[in-house]
């Protein structure tokens, strides 16, 4: 059994996150996703991390999971408390000191040029109640320096999603390459996979828990 903390992206919630939830658990893991401050004005990176710490303080050590703007997030859980393993899926990776308006140019980021890049392989009913649910981003963090000062020690796996139009696959396996040395796993899907792919996605999750295990004296 491993114990999952899942981070939503920009603009989403805890609900994201909410069809792989219980396909972790049927697998046997407890999981728990995390709602981040975005609409509080004055929380910054820092209060984003110990709103995933204050909920899973009693869980560690843990898998933290980070989705796309998750991917700001979710390593400075490894800064404040025992990790196992950390996974980036279609995620953002920060360098030290960077601000959220600047990771684009300074990631090379390359738009791809579609109209739906978010919910364009999501079924209609939940693609809709996505956007129903989607808030604003109105913390501070997004205008702070990353915090961090180097990336954690943490084992780090990047999975990308080979039909994500937000962060397209070359361009993924380039980020996770350059910002981390990592070649990034691979699967099947679209940027929202926690929605349009709930069941792979936690089987790919458990098949890292798995490893994780195995690797123990």
């Amino acid at each position: 059994m491993a114990r999952f903390v899942l981070i939503h992206g920009g603009g989403g919630s805890a609900w994201d996150w909410h069809l792989v939830v219980p396909e972790l658990r049927e697998r046997g893991h407890e999981a728990v996703a995390i709602d981040l401050p975005t609409q509080d004005p004055s929380a910054g990176w820092w209060a984003y991390a110990d709103a995933v710490v204050d909920v899973v303080r009693e869980r560690q050590p843990v898998i933290v999971v980070g989705h796309s703007l998750g991917g700001f997030t979710a390593p400075l859980i490894c800064a404040r408390i025992p990790v196992d393993l950390l996974v980036l899926v279609a995620a953002m990776i920060p360098s030290p000191a960077e601000r959220f308006d600047d990771w684009w140019t300074n990631a090379g980021y390359e738009d791809s040029g579609s109209d739906d890049v978010f919910y364009h392989d999501v079924p209609a009913d939940l693609a809709a109640e996505a956007q129903r649910r989607e808030r604003d981003e109105k913390a501070k963090a997004l205008s702070e320096p990353w915090p961090l000062d180097a990336w954690p020690r943490t084992p780090t796996r990047y999975l990308l999603c080979r039909d994500d139009r937000v962060f397209k696959a070359a361009w993924a396996r380039r980020h996770a390459r350059e910002r981390l040395g990592l070649e990034a796993d691979e699967m099947d899907g679209g940027h929202y996979i926690t929605l349009s792919r709930p069941r792979e996605l936690a089987q790919r999750l458990d098949a890292y828990a798995g490893r994780l295990r195995d690797s123990r004296p």
